[in-house]
């Protein structure tokens, strides 16, 4: 179930509980191909290689980095921790000025209570920031 999330331009920050199913490692690689497939163009050969190309012709070799680096959170301080970091990361990278501002991030849920891109579920219970979430 997914807690807090943030998608960056190339990288995600993402807070799930443990999966019913398999592991977290099982999680993020079904979502590195899901998305992977669905955003990449379809393999070509060239040059005797398969290869993914872009409609201009530029090579793209993968979407996601090999690793991802996992770190498990057992208490709610630290969910709360976890969740004020992800949702900071693009005011500290100066590509908005406020959390709120960020589209792609859960802050908004916990916020205002609106639905985002990427559904949060509140198996862990409603997580609360005080007067703001950042």
């Amino acid at each position: 179930m997914v807690v807090g999330y943030v998608v960056m331009p190339e990288h995600i920050h993402l807070l799930i509980t443990q999966p019913e199913v398999g592991t977290p490692s099982t999680v993020m690689q079904v979502l590195k191909q899901r998305t992977a497939h669905a955003l990449l163009p379809k393999k070509k050969r060239v040059d005797g290689r398969q290869r993914r190309l872009f409609d201009n012709g530029a090579v793209r070799r993968a979407l996601w980095q090999a690793r991802f680096y996992d770190f498990n959170v057992w208490t709610t301080r630290k969910r709360v921790e976890k969740l004020r970091y992800i949702h900071r990361n693009p005011v500290k990278r100066g590509l908005v000025e406020s959390p709120e501002q960020w589209r792609w991030s859960s802050y908004r849920f916990y916020l205002l209570d609106e639905p985002g891109p990427v559904g949060v579920n509140e198996g862990w219970g409603r997580i609360s920031f005080g007067a703001r979430a950042a």
